[in-house]
């Protein structure tokens, strides 16, 4: 019997991939919905942070007391091995 069967899939196996699919993906949707929590917690956009910074009133204040960008230490002296660490 099983050798028929097996027979009959083979030969057919394109038209029942589908429904098979079909079913299994059907259930597996179904069964995701009754295992899974659904909730998603809220946060803001970005449009809606950054209109928030913009408009934050003490960045207003202080819009021309900003601290100058430097950089503090040479590019090639961040990462030395000890040996061509200066010696102090």
């Amino acid at each position: 019997m099983w050798p028929v069967v097996m027979a009959l899939l083979r030969r057919n196996a394109v038209y029942f991939t589908l429904p098979v699919a079909a079913v299994v993906g059907f259930i597996g949707y179904n069964l995701e919905s009754i295992l899974s929590d659904k909730y998603t917690p809220y946060s803001p956009s970005i449009q809606e942070v950054r209109a928030k910074r913009l408009t934050d009133d003490s960045l207003i204040e202080n819009a021309t007391n900003v601290e100058k960008l430097q950089l503090r230490s040479a590019v090639l002296e961040r990462n030395l091995s000890p040996s061509l660490q200066p010696k102090s």
